[in-house]
């Protein structure tokens, strides 16, 4: 009988680990769904428009340039991704935050334009990203970056896992 208990309770456990992420967290694939509202798309491609910046527009309302398209394979919200990036505000050339020597991150756990722009590109290679308020930090200040601030960032994708 007690055989019978400790394999009602292991089948499950097994399967729910098929379900974790590198990191030890849950996750189900879902991709994002977030789209910028029209205002904010708007004033950022006004701006990456008045400013002569290579871009193309994603349904979601960031905007990319890839520079490298890499190769093998490609991240999503459950990969652990490896990068170097430099974020700043699109108005500015001091970074607010970089990496230079790489480090990981569950892609779900990063803000909506790195989850939509990253799978852009695959191992190796390396994307712009112009995103607005929405699907960066929104209405919600951080260390060096306003309120409702158009967000640049230089990303190479190092690794997935």
């Amino acid at each position: 009988m007690q055989k019978k208990w400790f394999l009602l309770l292991a089948i499950p456990l097994m399967l729910a680990s098929c379900n974790k992420s590198p990191n030890n967290v849950n996750c189900s694939y879902v991709a994002p769904t977030t789209v910028a509202p029209a205002s904010e798309v708007t004033a950022l491609k006004a701006y990456l428009d008045a400013n002569a910046i290579v871009y193309t527009q994603h349904p979601s309302g960031i905007f990319f340039e890839i520079v490298a398209p890499g190769s093998g394979p490609v991240a999503n919200v459950c990969s652990a991704v490896t990068v170097k990036y430099r974020g700043r505000l699109i108005t500015s050339t001091t970074a607010f935050d970089e990496n230079t020597t790489g480090i990981t991150f569950t892609l779900g756990q990063l803000i909506a334009g790195w989850q939509i722009g990253i799978p852009l590109i695959q191992k190796g290679g390396s994307i712009k990203l112009y995103i607005p308020p929405s699907l960066g930090y929104g209405a919600t200040p951080q260390t060096g970056i306003p309120a409702n601030s158009n967000l640049a960032f230089n990303i190479e994708l190092i690794n997935v896992q």
